[in-house]
Formats: structure tokens, sequence, C-alpha cells
């Protein structure tokens, strides 16, 4: 599906919390390109999967780690400012085990090998930074690692026969010659020109 050599994702989760950062108090009810989620569902659904993912990458499997996405809209709490870029920190030192990368794990409720798990992660990081940047009129440059990596893991779901909308919308058309990221997000069932209002 893609390459699983372990990589940092300290890089991806450092660019998550700058755009975090940058957020107003006045933005937080704005849209974003995820149907149904304002900024500040977004936010939180950040919250939750950085969590997610750093227990799925300690191998500390419960709660976090077997509650499914969709289980409810997320939202953000009071202490989000300080949860987020813990959170995030705390997920990409996580990964930086090799252990990590290695055996079964599970996130989203779902039982997965460590290695996808974290190439989960990464997609999971690059897009909704895609999406929070879109929504809040910020410059977005991904990891390049990051990138990579989630976009093979994007084509290789694409290919995939039914997609239900559960994970993934259908596929948005873009141009071979467009910009990997461009790509990327089109794979993701994103329009890579979506801007508030469009």
């Amino acid at each position: 599906m893609t390459d699983p050599t372990p990589f940092d994702l300290g890089p991806q989760t450092r660019i998550v919390a700058e755009l975090a950062a940058g957020v107003t108090d006045e933005q937080l009810a704005d849209p974003t390109p995820c149907p149904k989620m304002a900024v500040r569902n977004l936010l939180g659904h950040l919250v939750g999967l950085s969590v997610a993912f750093r227990d799925a990458g300690r191998k500390a499997l419960g709660p976090t780690t077997d509650t499914a996405p969709d289980t409810a809209v997320p939202d953000i709490g009071p202490g989000w400012r300080e949860e987020l870029p813990k959170a995030l920190d705390e997920l990409a030192d996580a990964w930086r085990d090799p252990a990590a990368w290695t055996g079964m794990t599970r996130a989203g409720g779902v039982d997965l090998p460590g290695d996808l798990a974290g190439v989960i992660a990464a997609d999971e990081l690059l897009i909704h930074a895609w999406d929070l940047a879109r929504a809040t009129g910020r410059p977005y440059e991904p990891d390049p690692a990051a990138l990579r990596s989630a976009y093979g893991f994007l084509l290789a779901a694409a290919e995939e026969t039914v997609r239900d909308g559960s994970l993934f919308g259908p596929v948005v058309t873009v141009p071979q010659d467009a910009p990997l990221l461009d790509r990327a997000v089109g794979l993701s069932g994103r329009d890579p020109g979506w801007r508030p209002g469009r």
C-alpha cells in the first residue's frame, strides 16, 4: 500500500500545533471542508485522534483506541489550547519508538498492524491540517515525509471498490500534474479548491 518505513511524525504534529495556535475564538464556529464540522469540531477531532494514535503507538489499548471516530460529533473543551499541543507532542514521541511500528495495535476500534496505524496517523494529521488551514485562511506547507506517506495510503484506499463515506468521500478528480498535496486532498474526497462560502 505504502512505504511502511518508520518516520518522524514530529514535523507534521508541529505544523498542526502552529495552525491551531493561530485560530481565534471568533473562528471557532466557521465552516471547514469536513461536512457537519465547524472549526471547533475539527479541533476537537484533532485532540481526540492525537490521544488515540498516541495510545495506539504506545500499545496502551483501551477506551481511547476502542472508540470509533464517528460515534459523536467532537467538540473542544475549555482547555483545548493546552491539550492539543500536548497530545500532539506525545503522539510524535510515541511513534519515535521503533516498537510502535511493529506488531499489532488498535485505533478507532479497529485492530491493525503498527506500521499501518503510523501511516494512518500521518494521513489524519496531514489532511486535517489542510482542513484547518483552509477554514482559517492560513498558508499550509505539510511535512514532505508525511505527505508522501499519506498520498500512498490514500491512493491505495481510492482503489477500493466501495467508498461508503464513512472514512473517505468520493474521490475528487485532480490533474495528474497538480501538486502532490492537491492530489492527496482529492483522494481524500475533498476539493483542493475549497474555500469558506464555496
